[in-house]
């Protein structure tokens, strides 16, 4: 076993022992532990190739007095937070607890970030053929706003009014059937 294997599993061992003085209930989702309540994520835990790192789901609303949360993806996360450890002593136990119990209690009322829901821009193109068939314009509106996304997206990628076409002969019998676009590469339940 590597040293940089050992550490972070003490390390993980540590965490967890912090996150079980909360009332958080632990899970395993995506292969890592995550900790929940009321079923909703609060905190995970996962190891990576240079640090352990501490998630928190609902991160951006923590006071993060101690200057010590960082952003994954700068431009694209928009809650998530997280602590990164990238020796074991670098955990200090009571400020992780702190972080935590924040975490849950902004959880328990209710604080958590709401993605801003996108509106679907119907092309031209599609709105003129729904204009002829209403049938398949409900069967549209019927579709989840990201199914709706995925075939305006895909109609409208098209550069060619006979590409657009194509498409369009392709689709309508999944719109009708209230298929989305991708289903059949979508993990089914």
């Amino acid at each position: 076993m590597g040293e940089g294997i050992v550490w972070k599993e003490a390390a993980i061992a540590l965490i967890k022992s912090v996150l079980a003085q909360t009332e958080m209930q632990e899970e395993i989702k995506w292969g890592i532990p995550v900790y929940t309540c009321n079923g909703k994520n609060v905190v995970g835990v996962a190891v990576f190739k240079s640090y352990v790192g501490v998630w928190f789901y609902n991160g951006v609303f923590l006071k993060d007095s101690h200057k010590l949360l960082s952003n994954a993806q700068e431009s694209k996360t928009k809650a998530l937070r997280q602590l990164r450890y990238t020796s074991l002593d670098e955990i200090d136990t009571a400020l992780l607890l702190e972080y935590c119990n924040e975490a849950l209690e902004n959880e328990k009322m209710g604080i958590r970030y709401t993605p801003e829901t996108k509106k679907t821009e119907i092309p031209a193109f599609l709105q003129d053929v729904f204009s002829q068939d209403k049938t398949l314009k409900e069967a549209f509106e019927v579709l989840t706003p990201g199914r709706q996304r995925e075939y305006c997206e895909y109609i409208d990628s098209a550069k060619q009014l006979r590409t657009k076409q194509t498409r369009l002969e392709k689709i309508v019998p999944m719109i009708v059937e209230g298929k989305g676009l991708n289903d059949r590469y979508k993990k089914q339940k």
